[in-house]
């Protein structure tokens, strides 16, 4: 059986090891939404990942959530994001870049006035968003015609070219997190009629076309998809969650992808289920687990077959040498919550590496 140190085929490439490092939003792309020299330094620490997932990344300009996220909508990103690639290859890792479409989760104060867009006229609610003047209420999204939806589509596509001609090794679509993909797949939030609403099937059609386009950029072997179909982020939730995430996994077997990344739970708690095993049941290929497993679960979920990787998140923020701690049963640094969306080196590429 595999453990967590078996290389595994993910699609085109081939993986040292199967502990991966799920995207993680950091904000330290600065408000021009530009990759930097820290943001290289930060993931060539961690290359001794089975594979890097960088974080969420707008694939369509004027679609800000978080104010300082990096951006992949113009040749000036693909270069800045450049010096990461170069950094992650130098450092012997593998990298692919999380395209995202914020939707209804963005906010006019973060993109020059410009109204939210979204699958149906529902504001996100029970939270606020950091602006420039403070924490302020979301907004009722503009909701997406259908004659709208080709150009989200296209939108896709060109971020997928820019993520190659930035050095990529692979891009994960982000159908997670109450975004605007995940904001069309759910009924909690997809509330309209035709081709794109109503049934399982349409309400995913959005999703499986931009699969579509970027795995015509890229090749299907080197795409990923991230769903979460329980996790009630963002004001989400769905009248079937387990059931969806059923079906979908059935349905993602047509498009041959390197990898299936499931989120398994819900970070408020509010829907239960298990959606690891019916997805595992369903689904063919490369199944990567993510949300809350340690060392000794993941292990035990790979050499039972249960997944193929684990994407571990706050365990690789403050751990740049995870991996390696994993393999020795060495202690792992506690992650500082504080710092996550701070700007600068603190709490970012400070955490110090285990020594022997």
């Amino acid at each position: 059986m595999p453990d967590l140190f078996t290389p595994l085929r993910v699609g085109a490439i081939t993986t040292p090891n199967r502990i991966f490092m799920a995207p993680l939003t950091r904000c330290r792309a600065g408000e021009e939404h530009l990759a930097n020299p820290l943001m290289a330094e930060h993931y060539a620490q961690r290359a001794s990942a089975g594979l890097l997932i960088a974080e969420a990344t707008m694939a369509m300009a004027g679609n800000s959530a978080f104010w300082t996220e990096p951006g992949i909508y113009s040749a000036a990103h693909a270069a800045s994001w450049r010096l990461v690639t170069e950094a992650v290859h130098a450092a012997g890792g593998r990298i692919f870049l999380q395209l995202w479409h914020g939707g209804r989760a963005c906010h006019p104060l973060l993109n020059g006035g410009v109204q939210p867009v979204g699958a149906s006229a529902l504001a996100i609610a029970g939270d606020e968003v950091h602006t420039p003047a403070g924490k302020q209420p979301y907004v009722v999204p503009r909701v997406l015609a259908d004659e709208d939806l080709p150009g989200i589509i296209a939108g896709f596509r060109q971020a997928a070219e820019y993520a190659q001609l930035a050095g990529f090794d692979g891009v994960e679509v982000h159908g997670a997190n109450g975004y605007l993909l995940d904001q069309f797949l759910r009924d909690g939030t997809n509330r309209r009629g035709g081709p794109y609403g109503g049934s399982r099937e349409h309400r995913a059609r959005l999703m499986f076309e931009v699969i579509e386009a970027v795995s015509d950029v890229w090749g299907r072997d080197r795409v990923g998809l991230r769903i979460s179909p329980l996790n009630s982020y963002n004001d989400m939730i769905d009248s079937d969650p387990v059931g969806l995430a059923t079906w979908l996994a059935g349905e993602l077997n047509r498009f041959n992808l390197a990898y299936l990344h499931l989120m398994r739970g819900d970070f408020f708690s509010q829907q239960q289920g298990d959606v690891v095993t019916p997805v595992r049941a369903r689904y063919q290929g490369v199944l990567v687990g993510n949300m809350g497993y340690g060392p000794e679960e993941a292990a035990t979920a790979v050499g039972e077959g249960q997944l193929d990787a684990v994407a571990f998140g706050t365990g690789f923020l403050a751990n740049p040498d995870l991996p390696a701690r994993i393999k020795a049963g060495a202690p792992l640094n506690a992650p500082d919550p504080a710092t996550f969306y701070t700007p600068g080196a603190a709490g970012y590429t400070d955490y110090p590496v285990w020594q022997a």
